[in-house]
């Protein structure tokens, strides 16, 4: 059910793409790729949100359901983060390696994106059980990566907001509220234990 619920918006695009193929410029806009890269940017963000909520949401209901969820949210997260990447090298890059280099080092807004995406690779990579019994400890310290993984995808997204800041002050709202709790949960555990 999760499953469907986090493909939702990638059935909901390819019936856009549908509709711009038949009748081009109505349902993407007038750029269908920049419609593309941004839309699958934002969801990315909005999955990836959803993983790092997972956590303090089973601190606040007991549901055991959503510690076993976590790794399937991260891992769609990861998914459209890919998706993002590549109709970003399809659309504005035309597969183009050197342009990609190009785009590296004069806007800092990809460099801080393209960390993100190695910092979300290293965690889509060893989130299997194989992983986390080879990593033991070492396994949650690499997993703490996504506190900067959001920051920059954040840090990624207002570089590139030119005007209505209102989404934005939304995501990064929830990314605050998100680590105030797991802040405040971390303490009172941390109480608990001396007292």
């Amino acid at each position: 059910m999760l499953a469907v619920l986090l493909s939702l918006p990638l059935v909901w695009l390819a019936w856009l793409v549908y509709l711009d193929l038949q009748n081009p410029g109505t349902a993407l806009g007038a750029d269908a790729g920049e419609t593309l890269v941004h839309y699958l940017g934002e969801w990315a963000l909005i999955v990836l949100l959803g993983a790092y909520a997972v956590t303090p949401l089973r601190q606040w209901w007991a549901v055991p359901f959503l510690i076993r969820s976590r790794r399937m949210v991260g891992l769609f997260a990861f998914a459209y983060v890919c998706l993002h990447l590549l109709s970003y090298a399809w659309f504005y890059l035309g597969f183009d390696a050197g342009a990609l280099l190009e785009d590296f080092a004069e806007r800092p807004y990809i460099m801080v994106g393209m960390v993100a995406f190695f910092c979300l690779l290293l965690m889509a990579v060893t989130s299997t059980q194989g992983w986390q019994r080879r990593l033991r400890r070492n396994w949650k310290r690499l997993h703490t990566l996504m506190y900067p993984t959001l920051a920059l995808a954040l840090v990624h997204l207002w570089w590139l907001t030119r005007d209505g800041y209102g989404e934005v002050l939304l995501y990064t709202g929830v990314f605050f509220v998100l680590s105030a709790a797991r802040l405040w949960s971390k303490w009172a555990t941390q109480v608990r234990q001396s007292a």
